[in-house]
Formats: C-alpha cells, sequence, structure tokens
C-alpha cells in the first residue's frame, strides 16, 4: 500500500486538496457557542397568591404541589421555598433526562393539585430551564444629564414609551433576536378622588361611583341591518379609552344629572413605582435581549451594534450601555483558545526544528496539524458538534499528539537509513514497523475516553465534544501519518538519495544537541542500573503516598473561574419600602465607584416576563457590578460586604456569577455545607430553636461566617366581628374601604394596545396611622373608625419557609473549609445526641463533589482496565502490560502532590486530566517495550536489548513528550473561561507528561530488566 501510493505522488496530492477544499468549505458556516449543547435537567413550578402570608402559601398552595410533584417518576430531588404572596417548587433530574416527557409529566401532576389549591389562585406557571433563558446580553437607557441616585426626571416616563414603543420593536424586528424582555419601566394610572363633602351633601356613596364608571365601559358585538339589496354594520362603543372620557361620565341621582369630574378629582398621575433599576446610579430601563435558538452569536453582535448606534445618533440626550453582553464573553473565549492553538502550533514546530535540525522534516512533520484539524473539524460539521469553549480545548490538547505519530515515522524512517537500508524500503519498512504500536497508542489514548462519555451526567456532557476532538484528531493523524507523509518524504529526499550529497550525510548523523542527551542519558541509566533496589523501593513507597495525598486532599465539583463581574444579592431582612431599599443600594454603590467599570442595581419585584432574573421583593435588591479587573472586583465584594454588615448587621449579602450558560449548566446551587433543621416530629422548627441553633454555632466556630435568621414581622389586622355587627358593617363594606385607603381599589383596566392603563377610585396610598385613623359609614349613615373594628397586632416568623421530599426544614448555609467541614460535621452529630427536641442533618455542595470525585476515580479505574485489556492482547502478554501501567502509580502520586502544594482542590477537570494522562503517558512506555521485544526476538540479549532500545526511542520518546507539554503551556495563563475551565485539566496532564516521560526513559527498563533476568 506504501509502496503504491510512493509511486503517485501527484494523486495523494490531488486527494489531499480535495479534502482540504471540502473541509474549509464544511466549516465556515460551522455554529458557534460558549458551550455544548444540552439540555438542564430542572423544572421550576412558580406559584402566586397576592395577600398570602408565608404560612399560607406553604399550608395551602407549596405543600400540596411538593406532595405531588415528588411522586414524579424519575426526579433526583425536590425543594421548595414559600414567601409572602409567592412561591416555588424546583425540580431536578438526571443529567441527560428526557426533558420533555418529564415536562408533560409535571404538568399532569400540577393540574391533579389544582383541586386541592384556592380556588381564586391562577394556575402555577411550569418553566423548563433551557441554555436560552439566558439573555444575551442587557441593554440599559438612562437619561444622559440626569443626576445619579436622585429622582427620576419628568422626561424619564417618555424615555419608557421610547424604550416600550422604538427600542424594543428595532430589536425585536432583528432575525437573530427572539424576544425583549424589559423592567424599570414607570407606569401611569387614573386616580379619581372623591370629595367627600359632595358626596355626602348628594348623598352618594363610593358604590355608585365604581357602578358608574363600569356601567359605561361597554363594548357590544357589532349589529347589522338590511336596507334593500344592502346589509350595513352597526358597531355600538361605549369603551372608556382617556382620562377624558372617564372626566365625561354622567350619574343621574334624585332626578340629577351629574358627571364625574363633579365628583371627583381626576388626574392621570404615576403609579406607585414598585421597583427601581439603576445604571451608574441613574434611573434607566433595562433591556433583556433573548437570541434565537438557531443565531449565531457573531451575527447577533453585529446587528445589536448597529442598531444600538442608530439609536444613540437619533437619540443624543439618551444613553445606550450595554451589560452582561454573553457574545463578548464568547469572543474573548474563543479568542483566547484560539491564540493558544497558535501558541500550542508554534512551540510544536520549535521542537520539531530543534530535534530534526531540518526546517524541511519539521515543516512536513507539521503539516499533519493542518490536515488533521481540518479533518476534524469536518468530522465535527457532519456530526453536528460546535465550536465551543469545550470541543476547541479538545483540539488544543490534540495538537501536541497529532505530530506524535508522524515524528515517530520521520524518525524509524531515517533510522532504516542510517541501518544502509536504500530509500524506496527505508520509508516502506520504517513505516510498516511501528504501524502497530502506533494504533495501540491511538487506541490507548482513545479508550479512556469511553467511560467517561459512557457514564453520562454533567462529567460526560462536558467532555464529550472534547474527547470527539481528540479522538478525531488521532485517528486523523494516523492516517495521514501512514499514507501521506511517507509519500512527501519520499518525494522529497529522493534526489538527495541519489546524489548521496553532504547534506544528506550530515541529517543522517546525529547532532550536537544529539550528543548531549546521550550523554546526560547514558549517565542516568547507568546510575538506575546500579542502584535497582532503591528505585524499586522508591517507586513502591508511591502506592500508600498516593492514597495519603488523595484523602488529605480537597474535593471539588468544578475548578474555581476567575471573573471580573458578578451578582450581588441584598435582603436587608427588614421591612422597609421600595424607596428606602433603593436609598441603601445607593448608599453602599457610591463606594466602589473608583472599583467598578459600571454598574446595575435592580430593588423590588421586577417586571421581568421570563425568569432569567432572581425574584426579588421590596426588601431585597440585586446589583450587576463589573469590576475593573479581577482583582478590584475581588476589593469591591470585600468593601461591600464590611459596609453592609456594619451599618445594616441584619442584612444578609451574598454574590454569585453574573449569569452565564457554564453556571446554569455546571452549577449545584448548593452551597458548601447545608445543616437542615427539624423538630422531633420532622417539621420545621420554630424562630428560637432556630436562632438557638445558630448561637450556637457561632461560639463553636467563630471563624465562620454564619448567616443570622431571617425572620419577617407582619401587621396583622383582625376584623372584630362582635363590633361589626354592632355597627352593621359587612366584610365587603370593610374590605372596600381597606382597598380605597391604600390604593388598591382598582375598577378597571384602559387596554390600548399592549399598554394597560388602571382606573383607579380613592386617595394615594396612605401609612398605617392614617389607615387606622380612617372611618367607614355604615347603612345608617354614621361614620365608625376603622380602630374600633379591627384588632391591631404584630407577629414575627420566617420569611422563607423551605421544604423538600423529605418535609419541612430550617436552612443554615455555610461557606467553609475542608478542614472545618469534619468539625462542623462532628457538631452536628452531638447536636443531635444531645438535644431531644431538634434534629439536623448535612447535606451540601461538598458531598457532592466527594461523590463526583469518586465517580472519577471510578472511571479511571475502568480506562485503566480497557488499557490493560489492550496492550494484553497487542503483546499476547499478561506481564508486560502491568510493566507498562506500573508507572502510572508513580506520575499520579506526583500530580496529586503537586495539586495539593498548589493547593488546588482534586475536581471534575483534574480528574479528567488523570484519566487521559494514563492514556498519553504510556504511549512512550509501549513503543519502548515493543522495541525491546523485537530486538530480543532478533537473538539479542535482555540488557543489549534494554539498552540499545533506549537509545534508538530516546529522541522520539523525547519529543512526542515535549510537544504534547508545549501545546498545554498556552493554558497555564488563564483569562478566560475556557482557560479557566482546562487550566487543572492542562495542569495534570503536563505534570503526568513530564514525570511519565522520565519514568518511561528510566524505570519502564528497571522494572523490564527485574521481572525478564529472573524469569531468565
Amino acid at each position: 500500500m506504501i509502496n503504491y501510493l510512493m509511486k503517485r505522488p501527484i494523486a495523494v496530492t490531488m486527494i489531499l486538496v480535495a479534502i482540504m477544499v471540502i473541509g474549509i468549505i464544511g466549516i465556515r458556516n460551522m455554529p458557534v457557542s460558549l458551550m455544548p449543547d444540552m439540555d438542564v435537567p430542572q423544572v421550576t413550578v412558580q406559584a402566586s397568591m397576592p395577600g398570602y402570608s408565608a404560612q399560607e402559601m406553604e399550608q395551602k398552595v407549596i405543600a400540596p404541589l411538593r406532595l405531588n410533584l415528588s411522586r414524579v417518576a424519575g426526579v433526583k430531588s425536590v425543594n421548595s421555598d414559600s414567601r409572602m404572596g409567592k412561591g416555588s417548587v424546583l425540580m431536578k433530574f438526571e443529567p441527560g433526562a428526557n426533558m420533555d416527557m418529564f415536562f408533560i409529566e409535571v404538568n399532569e401532576k400540577v393540574d391533579l393539585t389544582m383541586v386541592h389549591l384556592p380556588k381564586e389562585m391562577e394556575r402555577p406557571k411550569i418553566i423548563k430551564a433551557s441554555a436560552m433563558d439566558i439573555p444575551a446580553f442587557y441593554l440599559d437607557i438612562s437619561i444622559k444629564d440626569e443626576r445619579a441616585w436622585g429622582k427620576a426626571s419628568p422626561q424619564f416616563a417618555q424615555l419608557c414609551d421610547f424604550a416600550a414603543n422604538v427600542a424594543s420593536r428595532r430589536l425585536e424586528q432583528l432575525p437573530s433576536v427572539a424576544m425583549v424582555d424589559m423592567s424599570g419601566m414607570v407606569s401611569s394610572e387614573i386616580r379619581c378622588i372623591p370629595e367627600q363633602e359632595k358626596m355626602e351633601a348628594l348623598g352618594l356613596t363610593i358604590q355608585d361611583l365604581q357602578g358608574a364608571l363600569a356601567d359605561n365601559n361597554v363594548q357590544l358585538t357589532s349589529l347589522s341591518v338590511v336596507d334593500g339589496i344592502y346589509r350595513y354594520n352597526i358597531h355600538f362603543d361605549s369603551q372608556i379609552l382617556t382620562v377624558d372620557d372617564v372626566r365625561n361620565i354622567y350619574i343621574k341621582h334624585a332626578g340629577r344629572l351629574l358627571q364625574l369630574k363633579d365628583l371627583c378629582q381626576i388626574e392621570e398621575c404615576a403609579a406607585l413605582r414598585k421597583n427601581f433599576v439603576r445604571h451608574d446610579g441613574k434611573n434607566c430601563v433595562t433591556l433583556a435581549v433573548i437570541k434565537q435558538s438557531d443565531a449565531q452569536m457573531g451575527d447577533l453582535q453585529e446587528a445589536i451594534s448597529d442598531v444600538v448606534a442608530s439609536l444613540q445618533k437619533a437619540n443624543p440626550s439618551l444613553e445606550f450601555d450595554v451589560t452582561r453582553d454573553q457574545t463578548e464573553l464568547l469572543d474573548y473565549s474563543i479568542h483566547n483558545l484560539e491564540w493558544n492553538l497558535l501558541a500550542a502550533i508554534f512551540f510544536t514546530a520549535m521542537v520539531l526544528v530543534l530535534f530534526l535540525r531540518r526546517w524541511r522534516l519539521a515543516l512536513l512533520v507539521a503539516l499533519s496539524i493542518p490536515v488533521s484539524l481540518v479533518i476534524t473539524l469536518l468530522c465535527f460539521r457532519l456530526a453536528g458538534i460546535s465550536i465551543n469553549i469545550i470541543s476547541l480545548s479538545g483540539l488544543i490538547l490534540g495538537v501536541g499528539m497529532i505530530v506524535d505519530n508522524s515524528i515517530i515515522v520521520i524518525d524509524n524512517i531515517l533510522q532504516k537509513q542510517r541501518g544502509g537500508a536504500q530509500l524506496e524500503k527505508a520509508v516502506c519498512k520504517g513505516t510498516a514497523s511501528v504501524f502497530a504500536p502506533m494504533l495501540s497508542s491511538v487506541l490507548t489514548t482513545c479508550s479512556v475516553f469511553i467511560p467517561l462519555i459512557f457514564i453520562g451526567g454533567m462529567a460526560g456532557a462536558l467532555f464529550f465534544d472534547q474527547s470527539m476532538g481528540i479522538t478525531i484528531a488521532l485517528f486523523s493523524s494516523l492516517a495521514v501519518s501512514v499514507l501521506v507523509l511517507p509519500v512527501y518524504f519520499y518525494v522529497l529526499h529522493v534526489r538527495q538519495h541519489k546524489a548521496q550529497n553532504v547534506e544528506q550525510q550530515t541529517m543522517m548523523q546525529p547532532s550536537k544537541l544529539h550528543h548531549i542527551i546521550y550523554r546526560y542519558y547514558d549517565r542516568m541509566h547507568a546510575w538506575t542500573f546500579a542502584h535497582l533496589r532503591l528505585c524499586l523501593g522508591l517507586s513502591l513507597l508511591a502506592i500508600p503516598g498516593l492514597v495519603l495525598v488523595f484523602w488529605v486532599s480537597d474535593k471539588r465539583q468544578m475548578p474555581a473561574m476567575n471573573a471580573s463581574d458578578g451578582i450581588m444579592y441584598v435582603d436587608w431582612n427588614a421591612n422597609i419600602s421600595v424607596e428606602e431599599n433603593d436609598r441603601r443600594m445607593g448608599e453602599v454603590l457610591r463606594l466602589c465607584d473608583d472599583q467598578t467599570q459600571t454598574y446595575t442595581s435592580m430593588v423590588g419585584s421586577q417586571d421581568f416576563m421570563l425568569f432569567h432574573t432572581r425574584e426579588i421583593s421590596s426588601s431585597e435588591a440585586l446589583a450587576y457590578l463589573k469590576g475593573k479587573n479581577e482583582e478590584q472586583y475581588e476589593e469591591c465584594q470585600k468593601r461591600l460586604q464590611a459596609c453592609i454588615s456594619q451599618r445594616y448587621p441584619e442584612a444578609t449579602v451574598s454574590f454569585a456569577p453574573s449569569g452565564n450558560l457554564f453556571d446554569l449548566i455546571f452549577s449545584s446551587g448548593q452551597p458548601e455545607l447545608c445543616i437542615k433543621l427539624q423538630d422531633h416530629l420532622g417539621h420545621r422548627p420554630s424562630v428560637n430553636q432556630a436562632e438557638a441553633y445558630v448561637d450556637s454555632l457561632r461560639r463553636h466556630f467563630p471563624s465562620l461566617d454564619i448567616p443570622s435568621v431571617v425572620v419577617e414581622d407582619n401587621l396583622v389586622l383582625e376584623a372584630d366581628v362582635e363590633q361589626m355587627s354592632l355597627y352593621g358593617i359587612s366584610y365587603d363594606q370593610l374590605y372596600d374601604r381597606l382597598r380605597q385607603m391604600t390604593g388598591s381599589n382598582e375598577v378597571l383596566r384602559i387596554h390600548q394596545g399592549a399598554v394597560s392603563q388602571p382606573v383607579v377610585v380613592g386617595a394615594a396610598e396612605a401609612d398605617r396611622n392614617t389607615l387606622m385613623a380612617a372611618s367607614i359609614k355604615n347603612q345608617a349613615g354614621v361614620d365608625v373608625p376603622l380602630q374600633l373594628l379591627l384588632k391591631e397586632r404584630k407577629e414575627s416568623g420566617f420569611k422563607h419557609l423551605y421544604g423538600s421530599e423529605e418535609g419541612e426544614f430550617y436552612p443554615i448555609e455555610l461557606s467553609t473549609t475542608k478542614g472545618h467541614v469534619d468539625d462542623v460535621l462532628d457538631f452536628v452529630a452531638r447536636s443531635n445526641q444531645k438535644s431531644g427536641e431538634l434534629r439536623a442533618s448535612v447535606s451540601g455542595d461538598y458531598f457532592l463533589s466527594q461523590q463526583a470525585v469518586l465517580q472519577m476515580v471510578g472511571v479511571l479505574l475502568v480506562s485503566v482496565l480497557l488499557l490493560f485489556f489492550i496492550l494484553a492482547a497487542q503483546f499476547e502478554s499478561l506481564v508486560q502490560p502491568f510493566i507498562i501501567l506500573s508507572e502510572m502509580v508513580l506520575d499520579i502520586f506526583v500530580v496529586l502532590v503537586i495539586l495539593y502544594l498548589l493547593r488546588l482542590p482534586i475536581d471534575l477537570m483534574s480528574m479528567t486530566g488523570l484519566i487521559v494522562m494514563a492514556g498519553i503517558v504510556i504511549n512512550d512506555s509501549i513503543l519502548k517495550v515493543d522495541t525491546i521485544n523485537g530486538h530480543r526476538k532478533s537473538g539479542m540479549p535482555l540488557f543489549e536489548s534494554i539498552v540499545k532500545a533506549g537509545r534508538e526511542r530516546l529522541l522520539p520518546i523525547l519529543m512526542t513528550s515535549l510537544t504534547t507539554i508545549f501545546s498545554l503551556v498556552p493554558f497555564l495563563s488563564g483569562g478566560s473561561i475556557g482557560a479557566d475551565l482546562q487550566f487543572p485539566l492542562s495542569l495534570t496532564i503536563l505534570v503526568g507528561m513530564v514525570v511519565g516521560t522520565g519514568v518511561s526513559i528510566f524505570f519502564v527498563p528497571i522494572l523490564y530488566y527485574v521481572i525478564y533476568r529472573k524469569r531468565k
């Protein structure tokens, strides 16, 4: 086959060019995304019942839902959260589950539960988490000259109208935009304030006004009349559309015809704000732009930039600021990885030039890199795999391994030439003799990914694209090194071989660098054989050392991701107004003006239709913070935490990532440790019991940041039935009066297109004292003070009521280190033994991390077993696979020691690095053992076979190892999600390759010699 192809270089070139052209055309429009396409295995059920307390929401709404939803087959966990007027149930499923089928089943369970819920309650919303939930970016629109942290200017209402009717529609017209979600709008209402003296004089009541408004807001269906051969439609419309329509409503009373404007002060005014959104302290409207599922990020970014530039030019008095730009994150991560790819290719080429000495040979070996990459990307396109930070990282990891087969083929051909073989025979025999060990090396490298793919879960989903990238690249490089490289080597050297010139002879002789390498190799080789027992003894100590280091090392699911932006959540733990909430946020955020590029604060219940932003109440707030760099952002976090803790000690503060696809998919959403408190009956403990437990924790662990028990005080008004009967006041009368006093007596809504404007009868919102001092008229016309009809009391309770499939509980969330974890677990165990009233259980990300790492250990063992099977089949021996695989103990031990010294945890990425390393690091040993076996079969003595094989394979081992090592060096720089994610994996492989190269060169020959010397 090789001899046939060598005689047809033009045909080989044309086929190669055709493959490259097809590949380049095929990959031009490949989809580019941040992460691989995968389902998020969770469903959220959200219920709303305004006016219900947290306790009522839990008992009447959330508890029945939680009970039925926990019966969904295949659900992994069910957790609920009830609070004032709202509640939610979060269901998590096993990764890889069919979420469409589960979504249907969840809807069925909710429908079955509706008969047990309050009749007046709307059907709960069911949200299936999706990667499309995350906006591509947010667009904040504000008035340019407005003062920071001041009141909204009169022009802000016009800005809201512009955002709703112009900016959002311009964006939604773009083909790559699915929808635009908005918040921070200021709405208006028509308020009718009755003139009590006129009303009393005329004998009119509030109910008369409400009836008049309802009777005049009528829209009948069309009527038709016949006139000869014609038919005409008659449209009868008495619908209220404007504030003048409200003013001109007529009321006939006691024979007199009156207009509503004669009885009320009617004005169109701004409605009470239930939220504030500010960009850098200025009132703004924020637009969350959701992209189409099949849209290209690059196209979206270009189109949005054009629209924003056009809007800015047409509206110079406004500011348009783009924040949380996912396209920028994607571009930065992909651009960073592309530079890493170029750097890996450059370093690889430098190693080739250094060792092969001739740029033509180096260029010939480097030819396998672009060819293999194009073939790999073409296979990506055919398999539906996108370009993302995972697949691109796999390509970068594969760059150093792509040239390994070409290096081995070139080196073996040169050795055949040095042995006196003619060029044609040297090419054929040199290629054929190493094909079997190269195929074995590729199979062993790829086989370690098989368990990763089939274990499922997030680990399998995360590494599928990476595994496919490396696997396809390695098989492509094997085909190129066997079918293409020998052809061009033959063409390149045929004339030189015939001429036998000096340059050709020089190329075949070792260089000065080679002599230096051989000299130091001979010294180390002699020393190791002179100290056999010492070397073997030290290697045996690696076994208990490995177990010890693994036991004491910290373990995490995913590596820490450095970021210069994030979200701050604040719960003031006080029943404050939205205005006071906004004032406090301005007070603390001003402290970080010098450390942030920009920030956007949101207080109160937001207007978003979708669920990409965490729901908050009037006493909660969140702020997106963009630091000038990572250090400034970290310092900003510390400053904000200290300020809020000092000025508002009852408040709780937390920081979270800014919300990208990586966090949505791989974040567990759980604290490091979560202590779940229950009473002895399995119910939620009292507030006093929870506070006593927290105080005990603080006394035992003063260095830990233990949050306070989150409670809220509610004002409860109880109707005095006896007094109501005495004065002749009904419940409906009392309720209507309270609605009027609180500014919530909405009679109707005026709809104009997408805008809805309420008409409210009654005064603006009254405070508590004004409310209790007001009165109500009974049927006899007597004013009865409300304080005679209402009993007032305050009650304190948990602000959030939590539950799961295991029942109700109160959570205490802890962020701790491994050293404190054991102490906390001991404390919980002792507390359970001492206390008969409380029972505590512990869960959290710590246990999930332990489980995930142990799962990866199992994958590593399966991978080693697969390697053993492949090597046993190749060598027809059960001993030689043991010799080759034994080096992994030393490699893994050193890697774990390095991770421990650098204070890096063992996570899924570092464990994956160990698995990948297991398939790569033994390739050198496979080649060496195969060469030793070949010399022994030719009749050479054992020791001479080992010495000769070591010198023959020394340079190829060094070159293949160095190309792999240098291809990983760019990942050590960090600076993006892709680089940060791959850093533990790259460091693990890099350290393993450095150690493994030395072990393959010096330790494997010792073990081979010891075993076969005794056999002989």
